[in-house]
């Protein structure tokens, strides 16, 4: 089998390094010139939780996948959801009418990239492990997570079987009839990502001091992923269940399943999100607009008012403007705002 990873930085580049190692045929493209010429020069270094290895890679920019002439059978696609509609276009001349793209990627990638490819050559991928580009040519891999495949549909094909056993030299994959689920099961605990971003701390610390604000955060997604007809599933520490629906939350499950979760985020290597790192290192743009923001359209079409959401994704963008600072301030505010709402009842 062969493999196209487009964007082959902290996720590309991690499942893409296992799978090189294990021998399977795998091409890398990036846009990022220095990073490709380190990959071409030197090959790719994984700075691993458990170990360190490099190893030589075959990479090329984005330009040159034109120049590809046998197609993969399987795109991995690993930009940033901002860059979905760009890459996926530029990969094109790659792509063979039995090319599947799989979207490595946070949030509903997999919409767009059906309405491009269709939804036949579209399988879902859910992602929840650690890591961060470094510089030209190094990945770290800061810790394992969770990691399914699935049909959007739902079926078990051969096809879906193939990339789970291709995906199992990176660590433990599952394939999943519900792939949405753990989309939408992960959009909900991205809002409360997005919101530890909002200072310059890392995520167990905000977790463990706004417990409630965490929690009415992924209500938020939840609704709208109810409205939608598909029930979040639960991955690594993070339980929709517990959460959603609110009229059944338990604090005396809740609270320590939300400890669980901020020890999980403290022990590893990567403590703060990629959220922040966009933000405070890489002073680039956030996914909010490509995250919470796309469930705020959503949930506008099915009348949700979300406005702890709302007034986080203000809050992310006056962040990516220099309009604002990281602070506990502004989680302050945020968590200020869902207090008032509760005291003046739920959203209807």
């Amino acid at each position: 089998m062969r493999y196209l990873v487009v964007g082959a930085g902290a996720i590309g580049g991690t499942v893409g390094a296992y799978l090189v190692r294990a021998g399977e045929d795998v091409a890398f493209v990036d846009r990022d010139r220095a990073h490709v010429e380190a990959m071409q020069r030197d090959g790719l270094k994984i700075q691993g939780y458990e170990e360190t290895f490099s190893l030589p890679v075959q990479a090329m920019q984005i330009e040159d996948m034109a120049k590809i002439a046998t197609p993969p059978e399987f795109v991995l696609l690993a930009v940033k959801a901002q860059h979905t509609r760009e890459a996926l276009l530029a990969a094109m001349p790659a792509v063979g009418p039995k090319t599947a793209v799989v979207s490595l990627q946070n949030g509903l990638n997999e919409r767009t990239i059906a309405e491009i490819c269709g939804r036949e050559r579209t399988i879902g991928c859910f992602v929840n492990f650690s890591a961060d580009y470094l510089g030209p040519g190094l990945i770290h891999y800061g810790s394992s997570g969770a990691l399914y495949v699935g049909e959007l549909d739902g079926r078990m094909t051969d096809r879906l079987k193939v990339l789970g056993e291709a995906f199992g030299h990176f660590g433990k994959v599952e394939l999943t009839g519900n792939i949405w689920g753990y989309l939408w099961g992960k959009l909900g605990y991205a809002n409360m990502l997005f919101a530890s971003a909002l200072a310059d701390e890392t995520m167990g610390d905000v977790t463990r001091r706004y417990p409630e604000l965490m929690v009415e955060l992924a209500c938020e997604v939840y609704d709208v992923a109810a409205r939608e007809g598909v029930r979040p599933e639960a991955f690594d520490t993070i339980t929709p269940e517990l959460y959603w629906p609110r009229e059944q939350q338990d604090w005396s499950l809740i609270g320590p399943a939300l400890e669980r979760m901020a020890v999980w985020q403290l022990a590893s290597q990567k403590t703060k999100s990629g959220i922040w790192r966009d933000l405070k290192v890489r002073h680039r743009p956030t996914e909010v607009r490509e995250q919470p923001g796309r469930v705020l359209e959503i949930g506008r079409q099915h009348g949700l008012p979300m406005p702890l959401t709302t007034r986080l994704v203000a809050m992310i963008e006056e962040l990516e403007r220099g309009e604002r600072e990281m602070s506990w301030q502004n989680i302050d505010e945020l968590d200020a705002m869902r207090a008032g709402n509760k005291a003046s009842g739920p959203a209807k």
